[in-house]
């Protein structure tokens, strides 16, 4: 994940829709010891998410989810033999819960507007549930039929018109216990930090560049340990552009810069946002 201002301060009791597409394309990077060579994979996601800001305790918070529905299209050799996989279908939805610990109290819309960040440290819980499309027959699905969880810190500072921000989290996995073939699949935890850099803009224009790096994840089959452990960059950038007090668009892209295992690709994608809510 890369997602700045994810720590952000707004004031309490609005409702933000998110409506978005984004396209990855690029490569599997497989364990050596797989007979897999020459993969390629191409995903086309449609998403629609919802965020509520609320108070607790006096501290400003959110909840939502993101329900995304994609399309796979993928091919590579295996042992010499070229194989090929589409399908589409639901993908796993994310249900997630931030909250501010320190330096961002909860404010109305009126109250906030006398509101300046300096430095702000919050929690973040994330969890994605397994409700997408899967076939026990196929090694790449949309779902990834298992649970995963997220909890993250992250520390936002301003200074002027820039806004540094990091954070450091953690995944982890239940067992995935119908993977091919019947077997049974774990994976150990990744450990990712991110940061980004944000600039302000006139207009509330703003824009930011990131990059994270995540190891770890090293997965088994039936009790048999693979050499698939990551170590892993990816860079990105995010644009959002206000149209209206109440919509705005976001453009965001990612491109992986050093790959061990695992996904290798390029993504770009736009959204609309609407927000609405009392006094606002």
């Amino acid at each position: 994940d890369l997602e700045p201002r994810a720590y952000v301060n707004t004031p309490t009791g609005l409702n933000f829709l998110l409506i978005g597409f984004q396209n990855a394309d690029g490569a599997l990077v497989q364990d050596l010891s797989l007979p897999v060579t020459d993969s390629r994979v191409n995903v086309d996601q449609a998403f629609i998410g919802y965020v509520r800001t609320l108070g607790l305790s006096g501290k400003s918070a959110k909840m939502g989810m993101l329900l995304p529905y994609a399309k796979l299209d993928a091919s590579a050799y295996l042992d010499g033999d070229f194989r090929s996989r589409e399908t589409d279908g639901l993908a796993d939805p994310a249900f997630y819960f931030t909250i501010n610990l320190i330096g961002a109290p909860a404010l109305s819309v009126t109250e906030f507007s006398n509101y300046t960040q300096d430095t702000i440290i919050g929690f973040s819980f994330k969890l994605t549930a397994p409700l997408g499309e899967y076939d026990n027959d196929k090694l790449l699905n949309l779902g990834t039929n298992r649970w995963s969880f997220e909890p993250e810190i992250g520390i936002s500072k301003r200074i002027g018109n820039l806004t540094l921000e990091s954070a450091a989290s953690v995944f982890l996995y239940s067992e995935n216990d119908d993977f091919v073939n019947g077997m049974t699949r774990k994976q150990e935890p990744i450990y990712a930090v991110q940061v980004h850099a944000i600039y302000l803009f006139p207009k509330a224009i703003w824009a930011s560049i990131g990059a994270t790096y995540f190891t770890g994840g090293e997965s088994s089959l039936d009790g048999v340990q693979k050499t698939d452990a990551l170590e892993n960059w990816r860079t990105g950038f995010t644009v959002v552009l206000p149209l209206t007090r109440h919509h705005s668009i976001k453009l965001f892209g990612h491109s992986g810069v050093a790959t061990r295992t695992g996904t290798d690709y390029d993504a770009l994608g736009i959204a609309w946002q609407y927000r609405w809510g009392r006094d606002f």
